[in-house]
Formats: structure tokens, sequence, C-alpha cells
């Protein structure tokens, strides 16, 4: 039997041939967290229906825009003074993230940053697009720290097995360092499928049908949930925030962890020798004929 004491106009209890109520087929607050008592012969099975909620994890970086300068010593790229935003990959992921809540598919969307606390204004940027709560790992002090994807990894596993995700959507590298490996680990510590590149994502039951990007063009599979997806950049083109979610974005909560609080060290296990910039490109010849253009090609070894 179904009790809603809200609801104006109850579902009508029909009855089966063999006399035992049976619950309307469309019971009324599809997908809500109350509990339905589902009778269906002399035992009573309790369906508890929970929120299908989606993990994103988002990563503070230089703005995609900005020109970057390297440390006059080579020991990194000098982010002083210097815009920082969310890294684009996981823009992308929030948004496909907020795009399946609004589908209907899940119910709350979790956004993970892990590291300095200035990371605070990039998540109030992803609940400004439309997530729920907001969870900051303050795993370092200084911002030229870089967390390496490992112990992100370690951190992101701790955090889901608490939240309990059916889903995770991450962006598949981050443009800083482009070791595109966070996702892959994340998979593998959890034992859990995963679906990179995906340009495409739907769901499916209990299953995740994903179209990603391959050498030969697109491959479609279908990955059991919980999985792991890392989305590439023709997944989605990310909303504006608007500013009255900016607004309702601070008041959403946002708590602060430390790798401590679920047991993981952070420690590097990769050292810099040496960053440089781009060589710069050299100025073009004009030629007069295919002859000379041919002779030039010659002489630079390239033919």
């Amino acid at each position: 039997m179904y009790a809603n004491p809200a609801a104006k106009n109850p579902p009508i209890i029909q009855e089966n041939k063999t006399g035992i109520p049976r619950p309307p087929k469309n019971p009324y607050l599809a997908g809500s967290t109350a509990s339905i008592c589902s009778i269906a012969g002399p035992d009573i099975n309790l369906i508890n229906i929970k929120p299908k909620k989606i993990i994103a994890p988002i990563k503070r970086l230089i703005d995609h825009n900005v020109k970057v300068r390297v440390k006059a010593d080579g020991s990194g790229v000098d982010l002083a003074n210097v815009k920082m935003s969310m890294n684009p990959f996981d823009e992308i992921a929030v948004e496909e993230a907020i795009r399946l809540k609004e589908a209907g598919k899940a119910d709350e969307v979790v956004v993970v940053s892990i590291g300095v606390k200035q990371a605070q204004e990039t998540l109030r940027t992803a609940l400004a697009m439309g997530a729920e709560r907001a969870i900051l790992v303050v795993a370092a002090d200084d911002v030229h720290q870089d967390i390496e994807p490992l112990a992100v990894a370690k951190i992101l596993k701790a955090v889901i097995d608490a939240e309990a995700p059916g889903l995770v959507i991450a962006g598949k590298q981050a443009i800083d360092n482009d070791m595109n490996a966070t996702g892959q680990m994340l998979a593998a510590l959890l034992g859990w499928g995963q679906a990179t590149y995906a340009s495409e994502v739907g769901i499916e039951g209990d299953h995740a049908v994903v179209t990603r990007e391959v050498d030969g063009g697109l491959q479609t599979i279908k990955v059991k949930l919980p999985a792991i997806v890392t989305a590439d950049l023709r997944l989605n083109e990310p909303r504006y925030a608007s500013l009255p979610n900016i607004m309702k974005a601070k008041k959403k909560p946002l708590d602060e962890k430390t790798p401590a609080d679920y047991g993981v060290e952070v420690s590097n296990r990769l050292e810099i020798i040496k960053t440089a910039e781009p060589a710069e490109r050299a100025a073009g010849i004009k030629v007069e004929s295919v002859d000379e253009l041919v002779a030039k090609l010659k002489e630079a070894g390239a033919v």
C-alpha cells in the first residue's frame, strides 16, 4: 500500500485475481526518497528508493585563455597573479552530470576538488551551474604544488566510498599537465567499469551507454553502473552560470576536508626536471615555382 498524506488524490489500490491488493503501475512521487511498501503476496517487501548520485571531480588551474609564463629558473609555470578557472574538460563533465539530473536520470550532483583552499571559488562556479553540494579536500598550501593523479585517485576513492554515487563523470585530462590518468586509476582502485573519451552519455536501467572517440571513428559501449566516465571536448557545450544562480550558490553546502580525514597521504612521486616554453616558429620562405619549393625541401632534409 502507498501512504502519502500530502497527495490530494491518492492512487486506487487494485486487486488481482487472488484478492491481494496490487499497487498502481505509476506510483506518485517517482524518484523520491520515500519508502514504498510493495505487496506481492503474504510477505511484504520494502523497496527504498534512494537518490541517484553523480560525482564530478573538478580541478582549479590556469585559465585556458591566459598566456602561460615559465619561471625564470625553469622550475615550473608562474602562477602568481594569474587568472585561474575550472579545467575545461571538468566543466564539460559537470555540465553532463547536470543534464543527466535534469533529464531525471539522477537526483543529486556533488562536485569535488582536491588542491588549495582557493579552489572554493571554482567549486562555487560548479554550484552555480546546478550542482547541489561541494566537497573541497585541502591537500596543498601552495598553488604551485600539483597533486599527482595517483594521490587524487586515492582521495576520490575515499570520497566515493563515503558518498556511494552511482556514476562518476570526470574530465579526461587536465590542460596543465595532460596526464590523462586519474579516471583510469580511479576505476582500477574501485574495481569499476570505465568509459573514456566520452562524446555522448546515456543511462539505460543499470547501465551507462557511452559513445567514445577512437582513432577509427566512434565506438559505442555499455558499462554496468556504478562506473567511471571521462568526458571529451565534444560531449557538450557548458552553460554560463546566471547571476541568480551565482547568488544561490553562495548558500549551498561546501564541506572542507583534508587527505588525513580519508586516511590518504599526499606525496609526490614525480620530479619536474625542467620546464621550457615551445621554440618559436621560424619565419616562412616564399618561393616562385614548384621546382624551387622542391629544392628548398631537399635542402631542409624534408624530402
